[in-house]
This record gives C-alpha cells, structure tokens and sequence, in this order.
C-alpha cells in the first residue's frame, strides 16, 4: 500500500491523508478544510492533488471543520462512497458542514459585489448549503472499540482521541497478499487532564504511525487554572477599565470548556455580576448537542451531573441567536463579555465584534487557543500594531491577551502519553503531521529519542509506498 499527504502537512490544517491498496481502493483518511493560510487557503482548498471520484472510502476522525470541511465539496466532485465516522462526529458534521457553506455562501457575496465594482469575474463558494445537506446521506456512525470490515481485506477500529466529542484515532487493520499489518492516524489527540472530556484511550500496537504534532515543541500551562486566568482578564477588562472582553473560540469543544469555567466561577461565588454573551447560532446549537453525549464526559463532570444538571449553564449567560441582536452589541456601552466564533478570528461574528472594538483602549481580545500564523487571531498575538479587517486597516489599541491552558491539543508530554502504548522498535515508520514544520522538526528528534527508527515529516503532495 501507499500513502500520500494532501493536507495537514508541514501545516495545522487541511488534514486529508490517502492510502491506496495494491488492490487499487482508495481509503482517505480526513478531508479537511485549509483555514488561515491567508491568500492561498481559497486555491489550496479547490486543488485535492487527487480525483475524489476515485477514492472509495472516507474515515474521518473527528469533525472540526479543519478534518471535515471539504466533506461536502468531495461529494460534489464525484465521490460516491460510504463516509465512516463516530455518532457524535456525524451529528456534529450535520450542523457544522451546513453553518460553514453558509459562510462560504455570505463571503462570497461580499466579494463578489467588490469584483464587480473591477470588472473581474464572480467567484462561486467551495460548496453550498444544499451540498452540504447533500453529502449527509453517505455518513455511516461507528462505535468506539469495536473492529467494522469497511471493505474486503480491510477493518476499522476508533478508539476515543479525547479531543472533542466524537472525536476518534483511526486504527486500520489492512491484509494484503497474506499479511496483515496496522496503521494508525492519531486525528488530533486530546489532554490527558482535559476538564470536560474523558482521557485517550490506549490502543494496538501499529506497524504504521500518522500522528499530529501541533504542540510538539512545548508544554502547555499548568501553574494557573483555566477560571482563574479567566476571572483575571474580566476583572481587568469589565470592572476596572469598563470595557469589552471578546474572546474567540471555536464552537466546538472551546465554547463549552470556557462556559464550563465560567460556571465554576459562578459554584466559587467568584464570577463577577455581568451579561456573558455567546454570540454564535453555532455555538448554541453545539452545545445542546454536547449535552446529549454525557458518556464521553470524564469522571470528574459524571460526579458533578449528580449536583449540577447542567455544567455550562450560570446566572447571566445570554445566547445571541440573530444577526440584528449580534449588531446591538457594538452599541452596548456597558461592560460584558462576548465569546463568538471562530478560534482563529477569520470568520464569523466574531470577526466584526473585533472590528468594531479593537480601536478602544477599554476593550480586550482574549486568544484561547491555536491560530494559524496569517490569521487574523495570530497577527494580532504577534504584536501588530495596525490590522486588516475586511479591507480596512484598525490601529490596535484594544488589550490582546492568551490562555495556554486551554488548547484542546495535547503538548509534547501528552503525544509522548498517547505513544506510550506502543512498542517503538515495532513502528515501522512514524509520520508527524498537523503542526508547523520547525516545531515538527524538534519533536521529531524526540521520538528518535525515544526510541522510533524511522520518523518523516512529509510535505504536502509526497507519496510513498509503505509495503
């Protein structure tokens, strides 16, 4: 079999990963979407490097749109197989696939109407909501722990990657010519003391490793809890300079977790007597859907169930639902918080609420989690003193601010944790990906370190055959 790296490689995002048996079949592990790449991420996400009419099987791993993003525009190319993925991972692809087209849809239109301003030719999205509606009919749920035969001579086991609901590693037993041999794709690999979310789970021993690599060079805050930090920047930005703290974060996963230390602040009698404001349709609806998947939550919250029904519920928290009601908040002059979509600040409602507010020395931008170095999120942690926002350049007078603490992805002693099931010498060959090369570079010396013989970090496009 061989294996190619169209996504994800030397880079966080756009996972998608292509084995192709001797047979023939195809098996695409992945198929995310490219995400603040900058001017480059339109044209890296409409070149697949492969036909997807030829692919016979998906595995996703989970579904952060950065793993499953082009799901629908695959379908829309010509794929016409059976998508394998967890049953949270499923639900939330039904309303995460759906708000991205409408992005896509809206964007367009804006660019649309300055392209026709210059005579230049309408541009169309990657796909629309009626493809995404479309491409949930191939979604086949499978459940953690349990080998499926998705093809003749192939099986597929999830195990829990901790992440994010849902999400999964991908384990594929794959016999040819006799001999049967394992591979191995990490997804993205959780926190083995995340707050909410059950640890990683152990899992075979692999001939093959594709593992990612995000926080591979560092380790991540452990002296400073996730609602102490918080409490810290909401006193400095609500109470003693009245101001706005906006936070981007994802809808999936970060959303939950801040509301979750939000609510403990609350149970402490310390969260400050405020309006919080989740300021996402996508965020509201992923956090019901959360809450139907209790199960996959870890000891430490199934305790807390017992007491408290609902964890990322508190006294002030207010959903923002429609784009007129998201509007009224740039008026607002009394202090609050407002967490919005997306992580990395490059789309969604967020985006305008910095727009809006960076400007005012009152107001603070907090980053709690991973941007991607051209996004909008990373220019303005790296410093920047001037920033495009929709064509018009703000001066940065707003406070910018990070939480470590709490990514989702694992540091360094974490992917080592994930590993530490394995029997090194028996890893034929190890592939780090999802992460920035010098960053992967470094961890790459660390599992020769430790052991790996073999360890790649492959660049985007390479193929090479495995057996």
């Amino acid at each position: 079999m061989k294996i190619a790296f169209h996504g994800a490689a030397r880079t966080v995002t756009g996972s998608k990963h292509l084995l192709t048996l001797k047979n023939g079949k195809k098996i695409l592990l992945d198929c995310g979407m490219f995400q603040g790449m900058g001017k480059e991420t339109d044209a890296l996400n409409r070149y697949w490097g492969f036909d997807p009419s030829e692919v016979d099987v998906l595995v996703l791993s989970h579904a952060h749109i950065d793993h499953s993003g082009l799901v629908p525009k695959l379908v829309k190319d010509g794929f016409k197989g059976p998508i394998y993925c967890t049953p949270a991972t499923k639900d939330l692809c039904g309303i995460l696939l759906e708000d991205s087209a409408e992005i896509q849809e809206d964007d367009v239109k804006y660019i649309n109407k300055k392209r026709a301003a210059t005579g230049q030719p309408y541009l169309k999205p990657l796909y629309t909501v009626e493809d995404a509606k479309n491409c949930l009919g191939f979604f086949h749920a499978v459940d953690y722990d349990k080998w499926t035969r998705i093809m003749d001579d192939v099986e597929l086991l999830y195990t829990d990657a901790g992440h994010i609901i849902g999400s999964a590693a991908v384990h594929l037993r794959v016999t040819e010519g006799g001999k049967t041999e394992q591979l191995t794709f990490s997804g993205d690999v959780g926190r083995y003391r995340d707050v909410i979310l059950r640890s990683p789970a152990t899992f075979p021993q692999a001939d093959y490793i594709i593992l990612e690599s995000t926080y591979g060079n560092s380790l991540h805050e452990l002296h400073t809890t996730t609602p102490d930090q918080l409490l810290e920047w909401i006193e400095k930005t609500c109470l003693k300079k009245r101001g706005k703290l906006i936070i981007p974060a994802f809808s999936v996963g970060r959303t939950q977790e801040l509301l979750y230390a939000l609510n403990q602040l609350e149970v402490e009698r310390r969260l400050p007597d405020l309006d919080y404001f989740v300021d996402s349709p996508l965020s509201i609806q992923a956090t019901e859907l959360v809450k139907r998947y209790p199960n996959y939550f870890n000891s430490r919250i199934q305790k807390l169930l017992k007491t408290d029904s609902d964890p990322f519920k508190f006294n002030g928290l207010k959903y923002v639902k429609t784009v007129e009601e998201s509007k009224l908040l740039n008026f607002r002059n009394e202090p609050c918080v407002i967490i919005s979509a997306s992580g990395m600040a490059d789309a969604g409602r967020v985006k305008h609420h910095i727009s809006n507010n960076i400007e005012n020395s009152r107001n603070s931008i907090l980053m709690v989690g991973y941007c991607e170095p051209n996004s909008l999120g990373a220019r303005l942690m790296s410093g920047k003193k001037e920033v495009s926002i929709f064509g018009v350049e703000h001066e940065v007078h707003a406070e910018i601010g990070s939480i470590r603490s709490m990514s989702a992805h694992g540091d360094y002693e974490d992917l080592s944790q994930f590993l530490s099931c394995q029997e090194p010498s028996k890893v034929k060959k190890l592939f780090l990906v999802h992460g920035e090369y010098d960053v992967q570079i470094q961890f790459q010396q660390r599992l020769l370190n430790k052991g790996y013989l073999d360890v790649e970090v492959p660049e985007r496009h390479y193929e090479l055959g495995l057996s």
